[in-house]
């Protein structure tokens, strides 16, 4: 489950998942995001584009060797669903979000879920995020896996 959710995404991370899932529009994505450095939750969940997030002091994304962004497309979110037993609906990967052969020395804190419109086109300022998720981890040369909850990656309930 999520650490914590954005402000500008707060009761809407499921209708972005959904969104992916249904291909609407046809180039929407998940995309997973590492951070080495970030700032206090307080601070980080105001931010309302992935630009904005990385401009601020205090957050930096990895940039080991072999890293780059996990774009993850309707093959690879599940249509979030109700649970009616336990009055909550909840978004779930089909694959924990793997970065290969993480060069070794790169201390990551932070894991990052955010929504793109269209992976064609635009930048960081398209990009709202959705999520965030202590991860803390080293690389060490090996595959750097982010193994999600088994219950999703996401849960709404109500209060």
């Amino acid at each position: 489950m999520s650490n914590g959710v954005f402000n500008i995404a707060r009761g809407r991370v499921n209708e972005y998942v959904s969104r992916v899932n249904g291909n609407d529009p046809a180039n929407s994505a998940i995309i997973a995001i590492l951070l080495k450095v970030t700032e206090a939750d307080a601070a980080l969940m105001d931010h309302e584009e992935i630009d904005a997030l990385l401009t601020a002091a205090g957050n930096t994304e990895a940039d080991f060797a072999s890293y780059a962004r996990i774009v993850l497309s309707d093959t690879d979110v599940s249509e979030p669903a109700p649970d009616h037993t336990n009055n909550w609906q909840a978004s779930d990967l089909d694959a924990d979000p793997t970065w290969a052969n993480a060069t070794t020395g790169q201390n990551i804190v932070r894991l990052i879920f955010a929504y793109d419109d269209d992976t064609t086109g635009g930048d960081d300022t398209n990009l709202i995020p959705l999520t965030y998720h202590d991860f803390v981890a080293t690389t060490d040369g090996n595959d750097l896996v982010a193994q999600i909850n088994v219950a999703g990656w996401y849960r709404a309930a109500s209060a």
